[in-house]
């Protein structure tokens, strides 16, 4: 394989201009042989991973070069997105090496494709999490790999890695909630740590109201017979509704909690028929309020059960607006 490291040395030694046209030879060359002899396919891709490790030894121009050609032959499939574990050699990444190779890497490559394919690629090898790693542990957060990819024209991958980062804590903030719930803790520790959990990831209340209903509702086996399953989350969903409620101080909040609500009660057919019930509790609660519900009613709801869930609300939306329209004549009386 001594070969072809010569040959990317040679071809990142020309001119500019020269060496973008050396480029598509070599990466022409390159794929007809892969295609043609298989077995270089590994052998090339090693080469590849010594080459970064040794970084240090080029220029800067010369790094870059091999940081765009990098780019194309992921683009096209020659390498595979495992080669980027020789970036997170510790040298490397202290020195800031690693970070302005994959500057110059990532552009070439999303050039090539789009955003979407390099995330694909590199969930297949599970370095779709890493990317913060490219920076030593002082500065691996979602804030400093924003400014500095983004300022380097790569606002694409700093969304994505942002997303990342949020669609990590959501899991774990699931995760850990469940297993709180599990132990019977209190609801005010519970409440302080999705509290913080919020603050710290920038996770809105909306989001966090999804999680809880999912965690609250997936701590039970719930009976299969429909007559029963009512009487069930009725008594369940009671015992939740002070955690539920802490996270619906919006109205926002409770038109999501809402829209989870029918989505729960159309995709368990056993839930079915009680869906007015578990809105019916959470009024009486608390945890949702009259302007949501009507909302909701009138044009928020999703097609899901549409004609059966706003069947069963019929008869309750109808006393919310009196309700609604006697306590605004006291109002006025009172006036």
């Amino acid at each position: 394989m001594l070969l072809e490291q010569n040959l990317i040395i040679a071809a990142m030694q020309r001119h500019s201009l020269t060496f973008w046209w050396l480029v598509a030879c070599w990466v022409s060359v390159f794929n007809k042989l892969i295609r043609r002899y298989k077995y270089l396919e590994k052998g090339f891709e090693d080469e590849v991973k010594k080459l970064l490790l040794f970084l240090k030894g080029f220029s800067e121009s010369e790094r870059n070069k091999l940081a765009m050609l990098t780019g194309i032959l992921l683009a096209n499939g020659t390498l595979n997105a495992s080669i980027l574990n020789s970036l997170y050699n510790e040298n490397l990444v202290k020195e800031g090496v690693s970070a302005a190779f994959a500057v110059k890497l990532f552009k070439s490559w999303i050039n090539e494709k789009d955003i979407n394919a390099v995330a694909s690629s590199l969930r297949r090898v599970n370095m779709d999490n890493r990317l913060m790693e490219l920076f030593p542990a002082n500065k691996q957060s979602v804030e400093h790999f924003m400014k500095y990819f983004t300022e380097a024209g790569l606002k694409e991958l700093s969304e994505y890695v942002r997303n990342q980062q949020t669609i990590g804590a959501r899991k774990e903030l699931q995760k850990e909630l469940q297993e709180q719930m599990s132990r019977g803790d209190p609801f005010k520790d519970i409440i302080l740590y999705v509290k913080e959990e919020m603050k710290k990831n920038n996770i809105s209340e909306q989001t966090v109201i999804g999680i809880i209903w999912s965690s609250v509702m997936s701590t039970v086996e719930w009976n299969k017979k429909e007559e029963l399953v009512a009487e069930q989350a009725i008594k369940h969903l009671k015992q939740y509704s002070p955690l539920l409620a802490a996270f619906t101080t919006q109205g926002q909040s409770e038109l999501t909690l809402l829209l989870k609500i029918q989505e729960y009660c159309y995709d368990n057919i056993h839930f079915m028929k009680a869906f007015q019930k578990i809105v019916v509790l959470f009024y009486k609660a608390e945890v949702l309020s009259e302007e949501p519900i009507l909302k909701w009613y009138k044009d928020a709801h999703l097609a899901k059960g549409k004609s059966v869930f706003l069947e069963q609300m019929k008869k309750f939306v109808e006393w919310l607006k009196n309700a609604e329209e006697e306590s605004g004549s006291d109002s006025e009386e009172g006036d």
